[in-house]
Order: C-alpha cells, then sequence, then structure tokens
C-alpha cells in the first residue's frame, strides 16, 4: 500500500512532496526533475529500474521559501552560490515533508541502504544533460541520515559548478527548482557506464561500456580505471577492450551483449542516444539506475536525397568562417542559393523554395552532401585542393576518408564533368574573359564592377506591394544570385591566381619559404581591406576632432549607437559613420546569415572598433603605413623573384614578371563575389523584413524580425492562412540561444554519425607548440587575446587574435592585431589573405587552439612555417 502520496496531498491542501518513482513519468519533468522524471518513465516502460520514490519540487520550494532565496536572487550584488548553500542549509527541513519522507522511506524496508540523488528541472534534458552538477550520496541508512542526505542535495543546486552550468546553458537560476530522488541501492558486483553511441567518436553504430566491480558511481566520478569496451550496437560484437587496472575483465561476453540489447531498448524508447547508468547484482540481475539523453553528440543532418549508403557531410559554415549558428531563415536562404548553383549547372531544382537537396542544416550550421565528389575521380583531384587553400584541415580530413571501402570510387571518369564544366564555361564565355583579364586587367575589374552596381540599382517591389509579390522578389534573387555573379565575377580571380601559380611552378626552388606569399601582401583593390583602411581614416579624423574623440572614450558602443541613429553624435563622427555606412553597412559578423542586423541598422560593432583604434598611439603601427610597407616589401620582392628568374632565361624572367604583375592586379578581387551575394542578401534582408512588418501587424508574428525565425517555406504559408507563428517563434529563439554556446563544429560529418576528424590521429607536434597552416609569412610574439565573438571585443594594439574562424566583419580587429591565430582556415581563406595584405604573421587550421591559448598568454607566432608557440613550449 502506497501511503506516502495520500498523507501528502490532503495535507491542508498542499500539493505531494513524496511521489513513488512508478506514479511519474516524462511529464512531470516541473514536479520531479529530470532524474525522477526519467526514472518513472523507465519503470513504467517496462525497464529493471529499482524502486523508491521522490521528493517534490514542492517541498524543495518550501524550503526556499523559508531560506529567504528570493530576496537573495534579486540582490546582483550577493555571492549567490555560496550564500544560497548557507541559507538552504540553516533552514530547517519543514515537519510535514520529514514526516512524508519518513514514511516513505519505511515503505522500503527496514533500514534499507538508499542511494539519495539531486534531480533538478534543468537536468537530464535534450540539449544539457548537467551531469555531477548537483551531489549524490551512496548507501544511506536510516530516516535520520536520508533526511540530511536529501538537505544537502536541496543546496547542491547552488553550487558554484552548478550556477555557472546554468548559466552557459541559458537557465535561469532563479526558475530552476531541484527534487530529490531516494531509490533501493543495487548492491552491485559490477556496476558502470554505457553510452548508445560512441561520444568520441560521434559514431552513432558503436555502444560504449566503462565498468568496474562495486558500485558505479567509482566509474561515474572518475576514482577508478574501469574495463573499457566498444561493442557494434547491432550485434554485440567487442570491437575494442581495454581491461582497467590490471586485472581480469568484470564483464562477461553475454553481460556485454546485454547490456548492449539493454542499452538498444533504451534508446528507442527515448528515440535519440542515451548515457546511461546501470549495475549488475549478485544473482546476475541486470539493473538500469539512470538514463539521460548524450547531449554532447553533434546531430547528423537529415538527407535530402534518395541516395542510399554511407554520406559524406562537409560543414559550409566553418568554410565561411562561421561557427555559431546561423537563424533559421539564414539557412533556408542558403538552400535556395544551393538551388541557384544548381540553376548554374543547367539543372534548376524542382522545388525552388526547399532549393537544393545536398544542403541542409544541422544544429544550426549549413551542411553540403559532398558524397559525390568523395565518391568520383574528379571530385577527390579537386575539391581537396580547393579546401588546401580556404580550409586546409577539411582536405585533410577529406583526404583519409578516400581510404574508406564504404566510400569507394563510382563515378572514375572526367568526361561528364568537363562537359558540365565546359557548357557553363561557354554560356557564360568564361576562357574569354580569363584572357581578357590577363590581357586588360584595368577593363576586367571596370567590368566587375558593374555587377555590383547593376545589383544596387535593380528596381524591387516596394513596402506598399502585395506581401507575396515582394515574396517572390526574394526567391528571384536568391534564385538567380549565383549565376548573376559568380561566372562574371570570378574568372578575373581565377586569371589572378592561376598567374600566381605559373609564377611560382617557373620558380620552382629560387623562390625562398615566405618569398610567395609576401607577394600577395598589400593587395590593391580588395573590397575588404579598402573598408578597413576607409574605418581606419576615419578613426584618423574622430582623433583630431576632441568632441568625437571625447564621445568615443567616454560612451558604450550601444548607447552611441543610439545616438548615431538620432542624429545626436558630433558632426566628424556622426557624418564620417554615416558616409563609411552608406558604403559599407551591408556588411556584419556573420554576414552570410541574413537574419543578422547589417551594421547600418546596428553600428555598435563598428563605434567599439573606433574607440579601439583610439588607443593605437604607436605611429610605426599606423595600419595604413603597415599597408604601405606592405606594398613596398611585395613590389620588392616581385622584382627580386623576376630578376632570379631572369638568370634562368630571359624568356622565363619575362614571363614570370607578367605573371607576378597580374596577380597583384587581380588577385585582391577573390573578396567581390562574395561582396556581391553579401549585397543581394542586404537586400533580400529588407525584403524579408517589411514582410515580416505585415505579418506582425496582422498578429501572425510579435514583431517584424521574428520573420528570420521561419524559413521561406513557413512565411509562404504564413501570408496564405494568417495563424499565429509566435510559439514557433519562441521555440526557435531559445534553440539559437542555446545552440549560440556550442563550441565544438565538426568539420566533417558521416551520415552514422562519425567525426572523421576525431578518429583520427592529429598531426604530431613536438613540445607543445601548435601546428597548422602557413597563412602570413613572419614572426611575432605578443600577448594572446581569445576572442569567441567579435562584436564588442578589445584587441590591444599588437596582441595576437586568437579566433575560432573570421569572416569581414572581424576584419577591422585585424588592423591593431599583433599575429593572428585560427582554428579553421586555409592559406587563401579570408582571414589569412587579410592578414598577408596588412603584414599580420598568421597561422590558420590550428585545432582547439582558442581551448589550448589563454588570454594573457605569451606566444610566438610563426607564419612562415605555421607554428604556433605558447609560453614554456620550445620550438622545434
Amino acid at each position: 500500500m502506497d501511503t506516502a502520496p495520500q498523507a501528502t496531498a490532503t495535507d491542508s491542501g498542499r500539493h505531494p512532496v513524496v511521489v513513488p518513482l512508478r506514479d511519474l513519468d516524462a511529464g512531470d519533468l516541473a514536479q520531479a526533475g529530470g532524474k525522477a522524471a526519467n526514472l518513472g518513465e523507465l519503470i513504467g516502460a517496462g525497464f529493471p529500474v529499482p524502486d523508491g520514490f521522490c521528493v517534490t519540487t514542492d517541498a524543495y520550494a518550501e524550503l526556499a521559501e523559508a531560506a529567504g532565496l528570493a530576496d537573495l536572487l534579486d540582490d546582483p550584488a550577493a555571492d549567490l552560490a555560496r550564500t544560497a548553500r548557507e541559507r538552504i542549509l540553516a533552514a530547517p527541513v519543514p515537519a510535514h515533508v520529514a514526516e512524508a519522507v519518513a514514511a516513505a522511506y519505511a515503505e522500503l524496508g527496514e533500514s534499507v541502504p538508499v542511494a539519495v540523488r539531486s534531480s533538478a528541472t534543468a537536468e537530464d534534458l535534450p540539449f544539457a544533460s548537467f551531469a555531477g552538477q548537483q551531489d549524490t550520496y551512496l548507501d544511506v541508512v536510516g530516516t535520520d541520515a536520508v533526511l540530511d542526505a536529501v538537505h544537502r542535495c536541496w543546496a547542491s543546486l547552488w553550487t558554484d559548478r552548478a550556477v555557472v552550468y546554468r548559466a552557459r546553458n541559458g537557465i535561469d537560476s532563479a526558475t530552476t527548482r531541484l527534487a530529490v530522488v531516494v531509490q533501493r541501492m543495487v548492491p552491485a558486483s559490477v556496476a558502470g557506464v554505457m553510452f548508445t553511441a560512441n561520444p568520441v567518436t560521434g559514431r552513432r553504430t558503436e555502444t560504449v561500456v566503462d565498468a568496474a566491480p562495486g558500485l558505479g558511481e567509482a566509474v561515474v566520478s572518475g576514482s577508478v580505471d574501469p574495463d573499457h569496451v566498444v561493442l557494434d550496437s547491432g550485434t554485440g560484437t567487442v570491437l575494442e577492450r581495454r581491461p582497467g587496472g590490471g586485472r581480469e575483465a568484470c564483464l562477461t561476453d553475454g553481460q556485454l551483449r546485454e547490456l548492449v540489447r539493454l542499452g538498444a531498448r533504451v534508446q528507442e524508447h527515448y528515440g535519440r542516444p542515451q548515457d546511461t547508468e546501470w549495475a549488475i547484482d549478485a544473482d546476475g540481475t541486470l539493473w538500469l539506475t539512470q538514463a539521460r539523453p548524450v547531449t554532447t553528440l553533434f546531430p547528423v543532418p537529415q538527407a535530402g536525397t534518395a541516395d542510399g549508403g554511407l554520406r559524406v557531410w562537409f560543414c559550409a559554415s566553418l568554410a565561411q568562417g562561421l561557427t555559431r549558428p546561423l537563424t533559421p531563415m539564414g539557412i533556408s536562404v542558403f538552400q535556395v542559393v544551393g538551388g541557384s548553383v544548381q540553376r548554374l549547372a543547367g539543372r534548376p531544382p524542382a522545388d525552388p523554395v526547399a532549393g537544393s537537396p545536398r544542403v541542409r542544416a544541422a544544429a544550426g550550421r549549413l551542411f553540403f552532401d559532398v558524397t559525390p565528389i568523395v565518391r568520383s575521380t574528379a571530385g577527390r583531384a579537386v575539391f581537396p585542393r580547393l579546401l588546401d587553400v580556404m580550409e586546409a584541415r577539411s582536405a585533410v580530413v577529406l583526404r583519409a576518408l578516400f581510404d574508406d571501402p564504404r566510400l569507394s570510387l563510382v563515378h572514375r571518369s572526367w568526361l561528364p564533368v568537363v562537359r558540365r564544366l565546359a557548357r557553363v564555361a561557354a554560356r557564360y564565355g568564361v576562357p574569354l574573359q580569363v584572357v581578357q583579364a590577363l590581357v586588360r586587367p584595368a577593363a576586367a575589374r571596370r567590368r566587375v564592377d558593374r555587377v555590383g552596381a547593376r545589383l544596387r540599382a535593380r528596381r524591387l517591389p516596394g513596402d506598399d506591394a502585395p506581401a507575396d509579390e515582394r515574396l517572390d522578389a526574394v526567391l528571384g534573387l536568391l534564385g538567380n544570385a549565383v549565376p548573376t555573379v559568380v561566372p562574371r565575377v570570378l574568372p578575373p580571380v581565377a586569371a589572378g591566381f592561376a598567374a600566381f601559380g605559373l609564377a611560382a611552378r617557373l620558380l620552382g626552388d629560387t623562390a625562398q619559404p615566405g618569398d610567395l606569399g609576401t607577394v600577395l601582401r598589400g593587395l590593391p583593390h580588395n573590397v575588404t581591406t579598402e573598408m578597413d583602411l576607409e574605418l581606419w581614416r576615419l578613426a584618423t579624423a574622430v582623433r583630431a576632432d576632441e568632441p568625437s574623440a571625447a564621445a568615443l572614450r567616454d560612451g558604450t558602443p550601444a548607447a552611441l549607437a543610439e545616438r548615431y541613429r538620432s542624429d545626436a553624435l558630433p558632426a566628424v563622427l556622426q557624418r564620417g559613420l554615416r558616409l563609411f555606412l552608406a558604403r559599407y553597412g551591408i556588411r556584419a559578423v556573420a554576414e552570410i546569415d541574413v537574419g543578422v542586423p547589417r551594421w547600418a541598422e546596428d553600428p555598435a560593432h563598428l563605434l567599439g572598433v573606433l574607440g579601439n583604434y583610439l588607443l593605437l598611439d604607436d605611429p610605426d603601427r599606423a595600419p595604413d603605413g603597415v599597408f604601405a610597407r606592405s606594398v613596398a616589401e611585395a613590389e620588392d620582392v616581385v622584382a627580386t623573384l623576376t630578376a632570379r628568374a631572369r638568370l634562368r632565361g630571359r624568356a622565363r624572367g619575362a614571363v614570370v614578371g607578367f605573371a607576378l604583375d597580374r596577380t597583384r592586379q587581380l588577385a585582391g578581387l577573390r573578396e567581390l563575389p562574395k561582396y556581391d551575394l553579401v549585397l543581394v542578401l542586404d537586400r533580400v534582408r529588407a525584403l524579408l523584413a517589411s514582410i515580416g512588418a505585415d505579418l506582425a501587424s496582422r498578429g501572425v508574428l510579435a514583431r517584424a524580425d521574428d520573420v528570420f525565425l521561419l524559413d521561406l517555406a513557413e512565411v509562404r504559408v504564413a501570408l496564405g492562412d494568417g495563424r499565429s507563428l509566435q510559439d514557433v517563434v519562441t521555440e526557435r529563439r531559445e534553440s539559437y540561444e542555446r545552440e549560440m554556446g556550442r563550441r565544438h563544429v565538426p568539420r566533417v560529418l558521416l551520415s552514422d554519425g562519425t567525426e572523421p576528424e576525431a578518429v583520427s590521429a592529429g598531426p604530431a607536434v613536438a613540445d607543445g607548440a601548435l601546428l597548422g597552416t602557413a597563412a602570413s609569412a613572419g614572426t611575432v610574439t605578443g600577448r594572446a587575446r581569445v576572442v569567441l565573438e567579435p562584436t564588442g571585443a578589445q584587441l590591444q594594439p599588437g596582441e595576437v587574435l586568437v579566433a575560432p574562424s573570421t569572416d569581414p566583419g572581424w576584419t577591422p580587429l585585424f588592423l591593431t592585431a599583433g599575429g593572428l591565430v585560427m582554428e579553421m582556415g586555409g592559406a587563401n581563406s579570408h582571414g589569412a589573405v587579410v592578414a598577408r595584405e596588412y603584414g599580420i604573421p598568421a597561422v590558420v587550421g590550428v585545432p582547439g587552439a582558442t581551448s589550448r591559448v589563454e588570454t594573457g598568454q605569451e606566444v610566438t607566432v610563426d607564419g612562415t612555417r605555421g607554428v604556433v608557440v605558447p609560453l614554456g613550449a620550445t620550438p622545434s
């Protein structure tokens, strides 16, 4: 007979403070917390879970009220974690709660050993497990001991680690409450943990078991060296076994297969990989003591094609220098843009709104299905070579997949690829454009400038046009974006780099290390470096105007941005910023995401950068002077290399000189295709914002910019039926904010969940140095500044910028940086190009750089060899 619920439920009308686990399920999160709700769910589904009860969140709420936590949470000056713990422990357990716990404990048996575990409402959630953040007490015997353990579990909601973890995951401590699980102990002969997917490699087809004799808590806490076994999830076959502690294996093959079967059932019940705890008692009975989602696995993109077999997904977000998530609209836009690539090749998508089936999203990041590329001779030859200069580490990862028998060659002939490329080249006159660019580079630059001018001048429907017409204009812009820009702007760029490659081949070993990289310094006609130098000129004007300089010194970027919008900044700053934004206001940090405000909408980042520029008082480090010296160095090296080539023949010298000259006249245009695409996105954003305003006026959305948390198909439907989508927007915003905290994004991901980079050993680096790709020649030693997001970043002049990746929105920071280290990128990625042009030593493609280098740590950046040496490491 279950007495506890009746005793508490009818006590003065209170909610139950104690509930048997078997009466709970997944819907009882608010009452029982994540752990207890999961255990009740498992019991209800027939899993072998030890009996027990839950001290509900209502009991905690009573104690918290008596302890005065509400007042503490309202006090921003309070030492929240420490003071909350002290108050919880000082407050006595309410008498009726103590009585209910004693009665429920007696139901389990006389003096039975129990485990007392915390169960927070923010725990064992699909996006954050909170494993180990609150306390657990084992082998607790006796009513007084159980009550004391419950009391201490309540206090553990306020450990420093738990408070920090909640903050990092966007969980409001004020709304988090704690229940406590009291569960009969299993007299374990062996116990441990089991993951139904491999948490290291991400492979969903493997089960990983860690086990040790005795209680499983020793395995969880890391206080023992457990047996480690990796098994095939389908067959239970042992793939890897490592005994722990020098002992015999503590599990038989039969017990391992039983564990795999149990794990498969739990995963099937929840529909996703699970992190479980288990125990086997002296009689050989297997018990499940806990299950929660494996939250560290990166989600696998869902295939958009019917092709079977293993798929290879390439992270396009990282290739574009973006580690943060894209908004849902940003993803939808790129799916349509992916369809425009198909249109360029003469194979438009069946559904223009859905776009290309090979462009998909996972965790808010863009992924391309590159399986056909990996399985073709032409793809293997070309794609990794492109990545060598864009995102070099991805090229290494992809090449390692070529030996996987599951990804064997299917398309061996080059002929179909050559035919497709030839048709596109002929349709757009690409060969002629390349030749014309080499013969008359100035004329080629004028032609590509006209592409951007036509994009700016294109007439679009106004705000008074029907919303459907504006949406059609959005689809028209996006569907033709790539055909409009790429075949007209890219050929002169290709001509410049082809000339560079020819010069490098003809020079051979006569070019010393760093020489060819220096040729690419200070390149003219680069729209991004022109932008940054224009911003520096504005800073110079502001420095000379005391009211403007004082405004930057004394105001916060957000407040200054508000003053700019009100036309209330000092005249020099107001006018200068307005002129700058008239040309470059279409840009932004994470500018490939149409859902991100442009600088013209919110110039706070730029105002912060301008304020930072005022700190630079060394005239030798003035960016315009540094850039001019880079130009002079490049021209000197061109002359030197030409002279060296001439020693091997007059004709060779003439060709090398011509090729290097065309490199410098054309290679700087490499930023222009993206700039023009960003111009398209700016126009698309304006149209979508106007549609969002219409939807907000009809109550479909709460505000206009909520439209960027929908996709294009949803907007089309919303314009037709007018149903409210505010709940959808709220859920999307919460998911987006959670994803903003994700640090790890795989470069390449297989459809079975494997992260190939995690499986393969990284490059060997001696003596603590970090190895990457040489991106900009030179060596610098300085203090590191790790920056994960550029908005609001304060980079002191001469500091080494250490970043996950960069896009044009980051580059204003480059002007005062002493060096650059990036986790992503290759020798011709955006960050590398800009670093070279500013003469900043740079190393890119350094795995884990932002976690292996600390702000304030002195580092040496060797941009010639591609090595970063933190303080204390000995260069090889």
